[in-house]
């Protein structure tokens, strides 16, 4: 089998950990990485053993795949230049900075037959993935993000930097049209929203509330869910999936006993686990966990939220 030819586009903090990835990776062969400061691709190409390059587009047409982490402003015209070139693209959330740009990249990955993959990177946690929802939905959902503040993402406001990472989550569990929107929101340490909470309803009655700040002391990301049968907690800080549910047994008269179960994942690799099955998808030609899509839908929805805390 012929790896494929990837190349990784920005070596930040986030890119450099892609070109790892690709350059462990045997049925991928990392032929470069790009960056405008052409110090930082030598850097993450000396250790990764590839070609350091300044310019993007010397790439066009050479390469099958590639990962964009560029700053989101970039995402769309990179990732339509590589679409439109023939290449695969996995492209680092939020997908565009609008959703006409998604709506667009989404044509031109379909017109070209190309895997357009978004980098929601929290679908790959193992405590969410051991999670099985296939016979009960939940009806309310609450989920906490919270973080230090962190100067390398503030180039968007906490609703696309950490919030969009559990509405992306919300939207694949609930799998229901989004009716009604209320979001609060403060500044803190920037002029932009660094705190933030939506409530999100659906047409099939689940109420989902999530927060997320990013001018926390302490680093923070559960999910809640709460079903009929039972209630479940998600810490994707730590990878434990805790599950309670009724059981036969009575602890008060006519009150049924509540059962508890806890499953503590290994410390794996997500982004590892994320770039395998972006070729995967390729080779297979299916589409990913992540699609296009579902990136569209998260930016939508996180737009309409970030519109009503400007609005208020």
């Amino acid at each position: 089998m012929k790896p494929l030819a990837c190349a990784v586009i920005g070596t930040g903090y986030l890119g450099k950990f892609h070109a790892e990835k690709y350059a462990a990776l045997d049925d991928c062969e990392l032929v470069a990485v790009v960056d405008s400061n052409p110090a930082a691709a030598r850097l993450v190409a000396e250790k990764n053993r590839t070609i350091p390059l300044s310019d993007y587009r010397e790439l066009l047409g050479k390469v099958d795949a590639v990962s964009i982490v560029v700053p989101t402003r970039l995402h769309f015209s990179v990732a339509r230049d590589f679409l439109a070139s023939g290449a695969h693209v996995l492209v680092e959330k939020p997908i565009t900075v609008t959703v006409e740009e998604a709506d667009e990249l989404i044509d031109l990955a379909r017109r070209k037959q190309r895997c357009l993959m978004v980098g929601h990177l929290e679908r790959f946690n193992a405590a969410l993935l051991g999670l099985d929802l296939i016979n009960e939905k939940p009806l309310f959902i609450e989920s906490h993000r919270l973080a230090p503040f962190n100067p390398r993402a503030n180039d968007v406001s906490v609703v696309l930097d950490l919030m969009i990472h559990d509405i992306d989550i919300i939207l694949d569990i609930v799998d229901s049209a989004v009716e009604r929107i209320d979001a609060k929101g403060v500044t803190v340490l920037t002029s932009d929203t660094d705190i933030a909470n939506a409530r999100l309803t659906f047409r099939n009655g689940c109420v989902a509330n999530v927060t997320a700040s990013r001018a926390s002391l302490k680093v923070e990301r559960k999910m809640r869910m709460f079903m009929p049968n039972r209630y479940v907690s998600v810490d994707f800080q730590n990878r434990i999936l805790a599950q309670y549910r009724k059981g036969d047994r009575e602890m008060f008269p006519g009150v049924p006993e509540i059962t508890s179960e806890e499953s503590v994942y290994e410390n794996g690799d997500a982004l590892l686990e994320e770039i395998k099955h972006f070729a995967a998808c390729i080779r297979e030609g299916r589409e990913p966990l992540v699609s296009g899509s579902a990136g569209r839908r998260a930016l939508a929805t996180a737009t309409e939220i970030t519109r009503l805390l400007k609005s208020a």
